[in-house]
C-alpha cells in the first residue's frame, strides 16, 4: 500500500514479565498514504480508484501488530482471527489515513481490539478486530502440514 508507512505504540518498559503489558487500554497506530497499488481497482475489490477495503484492513492489522510489538516474546506472535469493519467513507489516491487500535479485552490467547481509521476529512472506518497469540514454530508447522495434505481431499 502507498508510500512511507509508519506505525507505533507506546514503548514497552522492559521491566515487566512477558505478556504483563497485555492489558486493556494498550494502543497502536499505523499511517498510510493511499497509493495506486492500494485502490479497489488495483486489488480487485471494485472498480474505483479509492482506498480498497482489503487495503484498509491490512492497515488496521499493521496497527494491531504495532501495538503488540515487543510484548509477546520471540517465540510468540499474533495472527488475525476475525474482523468487523464498517467502511464509512472513500479516500482518494494521495490521501493520508491513520488506523488507531485499542486493546479492549484479553481472554487467554484472544486479544480483542477496537479500531478507528481517520483521514483529514473525517472518519473512514471503524470496527473490531480479534487476534490470537500463537507459538510461532507450531503455527508455521501447522501451515506446512496443511500444504502437505492439500491433495488428500
Amino acid at each position: 500500500m502507498g508510500s512511507n508507512p509508519a506505525s507505533g505504540s507506546a514503548p514497552p518498559s522492559g521491566s515487566e514479565p512477558e505478556g504483563a503489558e497485555l492489558a486493556p487500554g494498550l494502543e497502536g497506530w499505523a499511517d498510510e498514504t493511499v497509493g495506486e497499488d492500494s485502490t479497489a481497482v488495483s486489488v480487485g475489490s471494485g472498480d474505483m480508484a479509492v482506498l480498497a477495503t482489503p487495503a484498509l484492513l491490512a492497515l488496521v492489522e499493521r496497527a494491531a501488530v504495532a501495538a503488540l510489538h515487543g510484548r509477546l516474546g520471540q517465540d510468540r506472535t499474533s495472527v488475525g482471527a476475525s474482523v468487523s469493519l464498517d467502511h464509512l467513507a472513500p479516500t482518494p489516491v494521495g490521501g493520508k489515513v491513520r488506523a488507531t487500535v485499542r486493546l479492549e479485552g484479553v481472554e487467554g490467547r484472544r486479544l480483542s481490539f477496537s479500531f478507528v481509521v481517520i483521514h483529514g476529512a473525517g472518519r473512514v472506518a471503524e470496527g473490531s478486530h480479534l487476534r490470537v497469540v500463537v507459538d510461532r514454530r507450531r503455527f508455521e508447522a501447522s501451515a506446512r502440514d496443511r500444504l502437505d495434505g492439500a491433495g488428500d481431499s
